[in-house]
C-alpha cells in the first residue's frame, strides 16, 4: 500500500491541541485540549508561541490539512470535559472554564512523497469541511513555512519575513504581483513609500542575478511622484534610469531631463479640459481647429506656406462678414471707415508673405496684392484730422476682393483632404490654436461664442510656468518622447508642475503609454510588460460624479486610469498605486486591484472600504490594521497563496523616498542647522534669477 498523501498518525498525537465544536463556510470553532499548550509549544520540533492571533493551526482530512487562521481565542464556561477511558461516578456537571478558539479557513495543504520524505505545498481554497469531533493540531516547523512560502515558478523576490510563521521568507513572484495591478495603502508613516520603492527595487536586484554578463535590464516602470520623494529611489540599479522635472537649474540639468508634455500630444478632450471649452459651440470648433492644423502639419508643403494660407482664410472670413452685415460695413465715414483701413492692412499682409516665398506663390500674391490695391486707390478720400478716409465702398467692389482671394486659394492653397483626426499626436504649432479658432468662428458668425474660449489658450499659454512643459519644441518627437518615458525607470517629478495642469499632465502620459502598449501588442502580437507607478493616488484617481456637458480635468485623469485598470493587462500594462486615503478613490480601480499591500490604516471609513475590497477570508487579520507598526504589513490576493503578516525588508537610508517626518527637535536645538536665505528663494521664486541671467 502507498503511503503518498498519507499522514503519520503517531506523530499526530503529540500535536493534537483540540477538537472542532462548531463549523461554517467561513468559521470553524475549537475546543482545546486541558492539555493543550497555554503559551509555547515545544512539540512542533521548535518553541512557538500558542495560542496566538493570526497563528495557523491544521485540521487533516483526506487530501492533505485544512490550513486555518486563529481569529478568536478566548474561555467559555461549559461542561466539565468526559476524560476518555475513565469513569467518572457521582460527578455533577457543573460550568466548568473551558479555552475555546475560532479559526478562518483559508487553504490547503497537501502533503507529498512519502511519510519518511515528505514535502507539503498550499492550495487556495478548501477542499473539505471538517466534522464535529475532527482533530486539530498544530502545524510542525517545515508546515508553517510551507504555508507562508511561496512555491510558485519565479517566485524568488524575497519582500520580508512572517514573524508568525518562525520569520520565514516571503517571497512573491513578480510575474503575479505586477501582472495585475497592485494596492499599497496605509497611512502617513506606516512605511508605505519604503514598500512601493522596496518591491520595484528589490525585484529588480534579483532579476538582475539573472541577467548576462554586461547587459541591462529591459525592464519598464513609470513613476509619477507628485511630492518629489523618488528622486534617489533608483540609482544604483542595473537599468536606463531617468529623471524628469520642470525648472532646472544648471546643476540639476546633469541628472535630470525637462520635463516635456507638448499640448500636440493630447487629445480633443484633453484640449477641452485645458480651455474649459463647452460643448454646444466651442467644442466643435475646437476640433476642428485642431483637426486642420494638424491636417496642415501633415501636408509637406512648407511652414511659411501653411501661414499664407490660414491669413488668405482668415481675411477674406473677414470681409465675407462684412458683405452679410450690408452697406454699413463698407460705406465711407471720414477718419472713421474701418474697412478701407482693414483693406490696407491686409494687402501689406499679402506683401510680406509675397515676399517670403518662392515661385509661383510670389507672382500671384503680387498680381493679387496689386488687384487689391488698385480697388482701395479707387476709393481712397485723403487725410482728415490725421486719418485716412475713404468714399463708399460698392457691393460690387467688395463681392470683387472675395473673388481675388477666392480665385488666389483655389488655384494656389487649395483645401487638403483632411487625413488626420484631431486625437492623433501629430506636432504642429500650437500657439496658432487661438487664431485658428478665431478664424473659423468670424468664417460661421460665431466669433462673439468663442471669446473666452481664445482668451483662456492665450492666457495659458502666457504662463511661464507652462511654457517650458506644453509648447512645441522641435527636439520632442512621438519617438523620442516615447523612447525616453516608456523605457527602464521614469521618474516624473510633478512637485513642480502648475496645478492648473497636473491632472492634465498626468492623464495624458498614462493615456500615451496605453496607447502606445495597444500599438505594440497590435504590430507585434506580444505585450510590453509595463508597470505604471501612481503615488499618492487619491489625489489623481478620485471618485467623481458625470457632470453630463463639463469636461473637468480631474475627471478625465480618473477616466485615464479607470480605462488602464480595466483593460491594462490585456496590453502588458499594470498600475501600482499608493494612497492613505482609500476611500477617496475610484471604486473602479480599487475593485480591478488584484493583490494589497496593506499597512496601518486608522480611518474607520477606510478600513471598512478595504475589508469590502479584499478578495479572501481574512478573518480578524484586517482588525490588526490600526495597529500595525512601521514596515509590518498584510500581504493578500493573486501574488500570495495565503494573506499573511510580512514585516518587510528594511531599505538602506540611500534608496528610501524622501519621505521621513520633521526633525523638529534637533532643529529646535540646533543639533541640525537649518538656515535660510529668503531673498534666494523668494528671487527663484519670482524668476528674477533668471531674468537678470538672460539680460
Amino acid at each position: 500500500m502507498s503511503n503518498i498523501n498519507q499522514y503519520d498518525y503517531d506523530h499526530l498525537r503529540n500535536l493534537t491541541i483540540g477538537t472542532v465544536d462548531y463549523v461554517s463556510p467561513n468559521e470553524i470553532k475549537v475546543m482545546l485540549d486541558m492539555s493543550a499548550p497555554q503559551n509555547t509549544a515545544l512539540n512542533t520540533g521548535t518553541p512557538s508561541l500558542f495560542p496566538r492571533i493570526n497563528g495557523f493551526v491544521l485540521i487533516p482530512n483526506e487530501v492533505g490539512a485544512l490550513v486555518g487562521l486563529i481569529s478568536w481565542i478566548g474561555v467559555e464556561h461549559s461542561q466539565y470535559p468526559k476524560r476518555k477511558g475513565y469513569k467518572d461516578f457521582d460527578l455533577i456537571d457543573l460550568p466548568f472554564p473551558l479555552r475555546k478558539m475560532s479559526i478562518t479557513p483559508m487553504g490547503t495543504l497537501k502533503q507529498e512523497g512519502k511519510i519518511e520524505d515528505k514535502t507539503y505545498k498550499l492550495e487556495r481554497g478548501v477542499y473539505s469541511f471538517p466534522s464535529i469531533g475532527d482533530t486539530v493540531i498544530l502545524p510542525t516547523d517545515i508546515q508553517l513555512k510551507s504555508i507562508v512560502e511561496n512555491k510558485e515558478k519565479n517566485s524568488v523576490v524575497k519582500i520580508g519575513i512572517a514573524p508568525i510563521a518562525g520569520n520565514a521568507e516571503v517571497k512573491i513572484n513578480p510575474d503575479k504581483l505586477f501582472g495585475r495591478h497592485v494596492a499599497i495603502l496605509g497611512n502617513t508613516g506606516s512605511g508605505k513609500s519604503c514598500s512601493v520603492a522596496g518591491v520595484i527595487r528589490w525585484s529588480l536586484e534579483e532579476a538582475s542575478k539573472s541577467l548576462p554578463e554586461g547587459q541591462k535590464l529591459n525592464n519598464r516602470f513609470i513613476i509619477l511622484d507628485p511630492n518629489g520623494e523618488y528622486t534617489n529611489a533608483f540609482n544604483d540599479l542595473n537599468s536606463d534610469i531617468k529623471k524628469f522635472k520642470v525648472e532646472l537649474t544648471e546643476a540639476e540639468k546633469a541628472n535630470f531631463k525637462e520635463l516635456k508634455i507638448p499640448a500636440w500630444l493630447w487629445n480633443s478632450y484633453e484640449w477641452s479640459s485645458f480651455s474649459n471649452a463647452s460643448g454646444r459651440t466651442q467644442r466643435p470648433l475646437l476640433k476642428q481647429a485642431l483637426r486642420e492644423l494638424k491636417s496642415n502639419s501633415i501636408d509637406k508643403t512648407s511652414v511659411v506656406i501653411g501661414r499664407a494660407k490660414r491669413y488668405l482664410l482668415t481675411s477674406m472670413f473677414s470681409i465675407q462678414t462684412d458683405l452679410n452685415n450690408g452697406p454699413s460695413a463698407y460705406s465711407g465715414k471720414p477718419g472713421k471707415n474701418e474697412f478701407g483701413n482693414k483693406l490696407q492692412s491686409f494687402i501689406e499682409g499679402i506683401n510680406f508673405y509675397s515676399h517670403q516665398l518662392e515661385e509661383p506663390y510670389k507672382s500671384a500674391l503680387s498680381t493679387a496684392s496689386a488687384s487689391l490695391e488698385a480697388i482701395r486707390v479707387g476709393k481712397f478720400g485723403g487725410v482728415y484730422n490725421d486719418n485716412p478716409w475713404y468714399h463708399d465702398f460698392l457691393v460690387g467692389e467688395v463681392e470683387q476682393i472675395l473673388n481675388t482671394y477666392s480665385d488666389l486659394l483655389k488655384t494656389y492653397f487649395p483645401e487638403t483632404i483632411v487625413n488626420s483626426n484631431e486625437d492623433n499626436p501629430i506636432p504642429f504649432d500650437v500657439e496658432e490654436v487661438p487664431n485658428y479658432i478665431d478664424s473659423l468662428a468670424e468664417k460661421e458668425g460665431k466669433l462673439q461664442f468663442v471669446d473666452f474660449l481664445t482668451m483662456r489658450i492665450r492666457t495659458m499659454f502666457a504662463d511661464s510656468r507652462m511654457n517650458t512643459i506644453i509648447k512645441k519644441d522641435d527636439e520632442v518627437t512621438l519617438e523620442n518622447w516615447l523612447s525616453n518615458t516608456v523605457n527602464g525607470i521614469s521618474i516624473i517629478d510633478l512637485s513642480l508642475v502648475p496645478s492648473d495642469i497636473t491632472h492634465l499632465i498626468v492623464t495624458v502620459i498614462s493615456r500615451v503609454v496605453f496607447e502606445s502598449l495597444q500599438r505594440y501588442r497590435k504590430s507585434n502580437n506580444k505585450l510590453l510588460p509595463t508597470v505604471i507607478v501612481m503615488e499618492e493616488a487619491h489625489n489623481f484617481i478620485k471618485r467623481y460624479n458625470d457632470s453630463g456637458d463639463e469636461i473637468s480635468a480631474s475627471q478625465l485623469c480618473t477616466e485615464s486610469f479607470e480605462k488602464i485598470a480595466r483593460e491594462g493587462r490585456k496590453f502588458g500594462l499594470s498600475l501600482t498605486l499608493s494612497s492613505q486615503r482609500p476611500s477617496e478613490l475610484s471604486p473602479t480601480v480599487l475593485s480591478q486591484c488584484n493583490t494589497f499591500l496593506l499597512h496601518r490604516i486608522v480611518n474607520d471609513r477606510d478600513q471598512e472600504l478595504v475589508k469590502r475590497l479584499v478578495p479572501d477570508n481574512i478573518g480578524g487579520l484586517l482588525q490588526e490594521l490600526p495597529i500595525l507598526p512601521t514596515r509590518k504589513a498584510i500581504l493578500l490576493g493573486w501574488a500570495s497563496p495565503l494573506p499573511i503578516l510580512v514585516e518587510m525588508n528594511e531599505l538602506k537610508p540611500e534608496h528610501r523616498p524622501k519621505s521621513d517626518d520633521p526633525d523638529f527637535w534637533d532643529v529646535w536645538t540646533r543639533k541640525s542647522e537649518r538656515e535660510v536665505n529668503w531673498k534666494d528663494l523668494a528671487d527663484d521664486w519670482q524668476s528674477l534669477n533668471n531674468e537678470e541671467g538672460n539680460e
